[in-house]
């Protein structure tokens, strides 16, 4: 099954395979600065899901792609609740995941922290890739120029909103990244600590930014984008990890 969505706050919804002897639906949100979308964190993405067991869908969500469009603010977010209450009254028994990449963790971890403010509901769980986490000395400034132009974007900083509500998370992040810092995630793994939240963090001691599968399939040579091995693993991992999500 393969079904496209548009929902009524812009965002397009793309739904590969359907939950049908699935073990969950995983959502995902690419990466891209909140400027543009990734298409290797996309359906390459989804496709190496639904090989594991799980159905996938990839949210299209709204970005500012110039600086004449005014700043992004909660949109997105709003648009990930919009995503999740979908997929709920879609398919009410299935599990739900968020998945994201660098900005697009940002958004699926923002997400995950004030689901209840943002009229949603709480995921099952949360699977982050080398995620956007603080406004702080280091954030990406792409990213939270996107979200807040020219204002203070300190209010998009996701370390000081985690609470006790959030899902249990799985987090990997290289830590040579020089674009998003590894010390995004090393933030976030101490505010879970600290809130009590279940987490499972992977730190591969090289590579570039934006690695997404670190497979053949989404290599990019010109960015220094390789697959790697190691790197790849953090998928077999990840899919460990969510088969515990169902025992729970």
């Amino acid at each position: 099954m393969n079904e496209e969505v548009i929902l009524s706050l812009g965002a397009r919804l793309r739904l590969a395979g359907g939950p049908e002897r699935t073990k969950g639906m995983v959502l995902i949100c690419p990466g891209g600065g909140y400027s543009w979308l990734s298409p290797r964190e996309a359906d390459p993405v989804a496709r190496a899901f639904q090989a594991g067991g799980w159905s996938a869908a990839v949210l299209y969500y709204t970005v500012r792609s110039g600086a004449d469009q005014p700043p992004l603010g909660d949109l997105p977010a709003r648009q990930v609740a919009q995503a999740a209450n979908w997929i709920r009254k879609k398919y009410p028994d299935e599990r739900l995941v968020l998945c994201g990449f660098s900005a697009g963790g940002h958004l699926a971890a923002s997400y995950a922290a004030r689901w209840s403010q943002l009229g949603g509901l709480r995921p099952d769980g949360l699977i982050l890739g080398y995620p956007v986490i603080t406004a702080g000395t280091y954030t990406h400034r792409g990213t939270m120029e996107s979200l807040a132009g020219d204002r203070n974007p300190s209010a998009y900083g996701i370390e000081g909103q985690v609470t006790g509500q959030m899902p249990p998370v799985f987090l990997w992040h290289t830590v040579t990244d020089p674009e998003v810092p590894v010390q995004n995630s090393l933030l976030l793994a101490g505010a879970l600590s600290q809130a009590g939240v279940p987490y499972e963090l992977h730190l591969y001691p090289r590579g570039v930014h934006g690695l997404s599968l670190a497979t053949p399939e989404v290599e990019e040579l010109e960015k220094s984008r390789f697959a790697d091995e190691h790197i790849a693993g953090w998928f077999s991992l990840c899919l460990t990890w969510l088969d515990s999500l169902l025992t729970e």
